[in-house]
């Protein structure tokens, strides 16, 4: 079969060996491909986790149908139509593990549509409602609202009821776009007043609940802009993975700040992410009111084309391989 690996320079398409799924596997042929930040350090020779370095199949979130299934596997059937998540997925077979695999909605949704929505889906009801601890009436804030998992935090945090939902993108061009989305306020973090807005929006109180997925710059202005006991969950590092931290204003905030991964949690625990994610988020997804745009789709032979597009940051929702 043919997939996307990476090489010495770049990625490169090969025919590998067809992967053959354990017993509690699900091989699916892949239709369409989603793209993440996580995807581009991999193809740009880094590690996320333990996949990384020459030969890696890069890729972590995919849809198409079902073709085999180990001998655990009871709730899926050969010619199911699914999206997942995994590892080495940027190819024509993929396997995931059975916790990971969720049905296509038979709403007429295509595998294009689905293959955007299982990582995003999957890390922020995590980041918001389990870790988070949100409450229906809370005021949320998303670090880096313009990436799809931003985009998806914004409309889930809406949806479940939240009072505020403030977004935050460095592009202005992408203001509107956002308010579009679920955002009723957006800030530049780049602006050297944006705890200022935000605490003018929040009664000088801030935010019930950031969702971080900068870090970097932005750690202790998160910890100004949050409300007294309030929480932050770190989900990502895009703006950097290592910075000063005021340890005093974190303790004189009170903040519970916990930091967020799947590459340390145990199948078990991603079965259940997953499991409770789409006992509670599945019916807004099949109506259609969690959607994540799409900004292009490119061909499977077009994959550099389509990295090349990502790093440049200047898409707004998901850039798709298409099988």
């Amino acid at each position: 079969m043919r997939a996307v690996t990476v090489a010495d320079t770049g990625v490169q398409i090969l025919d590998v060996d067809m992967p053959k799924p354990k017993i509690n596997d699900v091989l699916v042929k892949v239709h369409a491909c989603g793209l993440n930040r996580a995807d581009l350090v991999v193809a740009d020779g880094g590690a996320h986790g333990a996949a990384g370095g020459a030969g890696t199949i890069v890729g972590m979130e995919f849809s198409g149908e079902v073709v085999e299934c180990g001998d655990n596997v009871k709730n899926f059937s050969i010619g199911d139509r699914v999206m997942c998540s995994g590892s080495s997925t940027w190819a024509e077979f993929a396997i995931a593990d059975y916790g990971r695999v969720i049905k296509i909605p038979d709403n007429n949704m295509d595998f294009t549509t689905a293959s955007t929505l299982p990582v995003a889906l999957a890390t922020m009801y995590n980041a918001i409602v389990t870790i988070g601890e949100f409450v229906e009436g809370q005021t949320v804030l998303i670090q880096g609202a313009s990436s799809g998992v931003g985009l998806m935090g914004l409309q889930i945090a809406k949806h479940l009821g939240a009072q505020i939902v403030i977004g935050t993108s460095t592009k202005p061009e992408k203001f509107n776009k956002l308010k579009s989305l679920g955002a009723n306020i957006v800030v530049n973090s780049k602006d050297n007043d944006w705890v200022d807005q935000v605490l003018a929006a929040t009664n000088n109180d801030g935010v019930d609940l950031i969702i971080d997925q900068l870090s970097g710059y932005t750690v202790n202005q998160n910890m100004q802009a949050t409300k007294i006991k309030g929480k932050i969950v770190n989900v990502g590092r895009l703006a950097g993975g290592t910075t000063d931290f005021n340890c005093d204003l974190h303790a004189l905030r009170r903040i519970n700040y916990q930091g967020v991964t799947f590459r340390t949690r145990s199948v078990e625990e991603i079965r259940n992410v997953y499991l409770d994610m789409w006992k509670n988020l599945g019916d807004l997804v099949t109506t259609g009111k969690l959607s994540l745009p799409i900004e292009k789709v490119f061909d499977f032979n077009d994959v550099a084309q389509a990295l090349s597009s990502m790093r440049d940051n200047e898409h707004f929702g998901k850039l798709i391989l298409k099988l």
